[in-house]
């Protein structure tokens, strides 16, 4: 057996807590009082994101060579669960398009798919280039390297063309001795650069103290372990070392510096667990670590650490509440799903994310040496003026940068982007005419009269969870979608209004398929298969079943549909249309002298939407295997290598007495799949039988006692389809 290798691929398992796919018959009825798994909520949600993803819901279309592989899962309010995916083509990560995000409930209904556009992918997947070559070149970019990430073999998307790609992160200084992180993509076909974008964001800010305030730090150095090691030092990396009380308040000691932006750091991600139940500035409960003594008027982050310098009178160091809180802005940006994008609008929306959490931090922190605001570096004199760098009210107060989404153009500079988002986020907190003593805001050409505003805390928790349904090629309108999704299902109609009316207010306008805020439940249906592919000779069949779930409203009638398949193959549907809720098996007919080859079928099901899945046919080849004959119930899967799978359908099933369990697992020949029957103990799932020899076929007996049970295949290396059965007492 491989236990190192089941014990990675089961954490990420998403298994029923309900018995409807029991085991049938009377030996499987269950008792009145049921012990149930633990995390049912999380469990029944991901195991729905995960058919959404396999079936290609909508914006999950992929090909047969491609997979979107689960990166994060982020719980939510109300039971919600975003689960981010990344595209794989032939098991080689894709980047600039294809990723996507899942939002479902803990009732295994799925709220809202997302995806970045990605074309059908086709290329040979054999580097000419080599890794070390690859890497040279990119660090040629840079006159100074301070490190280097190991390349990695993708596919990148450039222009809507995939590109066979070394990745690598190369970080250091230019020629002309000005910080870079260069996000380097190395073509692995010619060796030339494919594509480098600098993920360094120069955000300028306050350089003053916060006065006498408490951090958390080690004993002897000024280390956090509570927020994953974060730590503070100067340019060589290293913590400054010493004892409480630490600095000497002094405005250019860079000890005291340290203090500003661990104070600073240390409330925001106080800040995001509180007000948000978000899990630290990286999501992990950590965060980079800072460096200050920067000898330059510049603050960055560049991926692997942020970086502190001076203003430009030297009389003091950038380390201000809003400019700490900006940078790491960045890494939260950087750490959600799409990461940061290359185009000037993405970059604007990233400065904006920065401005953004500076505010929440500053509101959260509420600072008497820093008052709460919603401008940028106010009290840095960066140009000698005394004016701030931004201004997220009206942001045509500082360098007319423009109030109006309609105002952007592809080459309006990242920091003058960041406008239309920060005037939409200050519309959303305060409102047009908040009153009160904080300033009106304008609104722009064709919006409503005025805008209520909702509150900072409910801004914030709308716009956090909106970037984590963030992808690869994020922009304004998707973010008016996205931070809709996030309202209606985190708060209800009167938010997801108010999101709409600030939205309305900066010029973005409405979007096919974005959230209804109507007062009352819209009805809406999801679709899935299981399986999403299979494999049929000329002259069989093979089928699936698809299922339907009412996601809002009542239950509708759904009417089911294919397309796409090619000459010589059938589709019908018993029945043909289902009450949402119900399931219809689908069965593919494959005529004689169907080509071999692999074809991508289109299910639509049609109601008061239309929502598609794709089912993958493989004609002549990958059949799954049988030899389990004599069971008394057959399921069937595909598994790519690493991947598992739970049985019967995800879930599992109760046995009411004593007896026999046996299993017999049958999979692609070269492959190496094992077999595990698990029970409930009443506290988690344990191993009670194993078939784990090196091959492809398994088989399992044991004789247990009444109690719940499930099966785990996994695939421990090779791919392909899989046949299980299995006979329970």
């Amino acid at each position: 057996m491989h236990p190192t290798r089941l014990t990675a691929a089961v954490a990420a398992l998403a298994l029923s807590a309900s018995l409807a796919t029991a085991l049938a018959g009377p030996a499987a009825a269950a008792p009145k009082e049921q012990p149930v798994p633990p995390g049912q909520g999380r469990s029944l949600a991901l195991a729905a994101a995960d058919t959404a993803a396999a079936s290609g819901l909508d914006e999950l279309r992929h090909g047969a060579d491609e997979d979107l592989v689960r990166t994060s899962v982020t719980p939510w309010s109300n039971g919600l669960y975003y689960a981010a995916y990344q595209r794989t083509y032939k098991g080689l990560p894709v980047h600039g398009g294809g990723d996507a995000v899942v939002l479902s409930d803990s009732s295994g209904k799925v709220r809202d798919v997302t995806g970045a556009p990605a074309p059908a992918l086709k290329l040979a997947t054999t580097a000419r280039v080599t890794s070390a070559a690859a890497l040279a070149t990119a660090r040629g970019r840079l006159a100074v390297v301070e490190s280097a990430s190991a390349p990695e073999l993708t596919v990148l998307l450039k222009a809507g063309k995939p590109v066979l790609a070394w990745h690598t992160l190369v970080v250091g200084r230019t020629a002309k001795d000005v910080p870079s992180s260069l996000d380097t993509y190395v073509d692995a076909r010619t060796g030339k650069v494919a594509q480098a974008t600098d993920k360094i964001r120069h955000a300028d800010g306050r350089g003053y103290h916060n006065g006498n305030v408490t951090i958390d730090t080690a004993a002897g150095s000024m280390t956090d372990t509570s927020r994953g090691g974060f730590k503070c030092g100067g340019q060589n990396g290293s913590a400054y070392t010493g004892s409480s009380p630490w600095g000497n308040g002094g405005a250019n000691d860079l000890v005291t510096a340290c203090v500003d932006i661990m104070y600073a750091a240390q409330r925001e991600s106080d800040m995001l667990k509180e007000w948000f139940g978000y899990n630290g500035i990286n999501g992990q409960g950590g965060m980079v670590p800072a460096r200050a003594g920067l000898s330059q008027v510049n603050a960055y982050y560049d991926g692997t650490k942020t970086t502190y310098g001076r203003n430009q009178n030297g009389t003091n160091q950038l380390t201000g509440i809003d400019v700490v809180a900006h940078e790491y802005g960045h890494e939260i940006f950087d750490r959600t799903p799409g990461s940061a994008g290359s185009s000037n609008e993405n970059g604007g929306m990233n400065e904006s994310t920065g401005d953004i959490f500076g505010a929440l931090t500053e509101h959260y922190a509420n600072n008497p040496n820093d008052t709460p605001d919603y401008t940028v570096g106010e009290e840095l004199n960066f140009t000698g003026n005394n004016q701030p760098i931004r201004n997220m009210y009206n942001p045509s107060l500082i360098n007319n940068d423009p109030n109006c989404y309609p105002q952007l153009t592809s080459g309006t500079e990242v920091h003058a982007a960041a406008g239309p988002q920060n005037h939409w986020f200050y519309l959303l907190a305060e409102g047009s005419n908040p009153g009160g003593g904080k300033p009106s805001s304008p609104i722009c050409s064709g919006g409503p009269s005025s805008v209520t505003g909702i509150g900072i805390q409910k801004a914030g928790k709308i716009f956090m969870g909106a970037l984590l349904l963030k992808t690869s090629t994020w922009n304004h309108p998707a973010a008016r979608r996205a931070t809709l999704t996030t309202a209606k299902n985190t708060y209800g109609a009167t938010e997801c209004n108010a999101v709409k009316a600030a939205w309305n207010a900066v010029g973005v306008p409405a979007q096919s398929g974005e959230t209804d805020c109507g007062g009352t439940t819209n009805p809406d249906f999801s679709l899935s298969l299981n399986p999403s592919s299979g494999s049929a000779q000329p002259d069989t069949s093979v089928t699936t079943k698809v299922s339907t779930s009412t996601t809002g409203g009542s239950a509708q009638t759904v009417q089911l549909s294919a397309s796409g398949a090619p000459g010589g193959v059938s589709v019908s549907f018993d029945p043909a249309s289902v009450t949402s809720g119900n399931s219809s098996t689908m069965t593919v007919k494959v005529a004689a002298g169907t080509p071999n080859g692999t074809y991508p079928i289109t299910v639509t099901g049609t109601g008061s939407a239309t929502h598609t899945v794709t089912y993958q046919l493989t004609v002549g080849s990958g059949t799954p295997p049988t030899g389990c004959d004599n069971s008394e119930y057959t399921y069937r899967g595909t598994l790519a290598s690493g991947q598992a799978a739970v049985q019967p359908d995800g879930s599992y099933y109760y046995a009411a007495s004593t007896g026999t369990h046996t299993g017999c697992l049958r999979g692609p020949a070269g492959t190496d799949f094992d077999l595990y029957l698990q029970k409930w103990n009443g506290a988690g799932w344990v191993d009670v039988a194993v078939g784990g020899t090196a091959g492809a076929d398994e088989d399992t007996s044991y004789r247990g006692t009444a109690g719940y049970y499930r099966y785990v295949v996994h695939a421990y290396s090779g791919s392909g389809a899989y046949t299980l059965g299995l006979s329970a007492p």
